[in-house]
């Protein structure tokens, strides 16, 4: 559960803290997907392509250092 809270009645703060913690979680792309039905082929793909993406991340940042 994400919690922000308001400090000084600055809500327009806590609103950009708490896009950036939903951000973070992935809710934004979790609610794109969900938003129309994916053929179970269709999330196979996208997973896999997902991990090849992670997996070259996961590279990058091993050579950088």
């Amino acid at each position: 559960m994400v919690q922000v809270s308001v400090r000084d009645n600055n809500v327009e703060q806590a609103l950009r803290a708490l896009k950036k913690k939903l951000q973070r979680e992935g809710v934004f792309r979790e609610m794109k997907i969900r938003k129309h039905y994916e053929k179970p082929s269709e999330k196979k793909k996208r997973e896999a392509s997902e991990a090849v993406r992670r997996w070259r991340k996961m590279e990058r940042k091993k050579r950088d250092r």
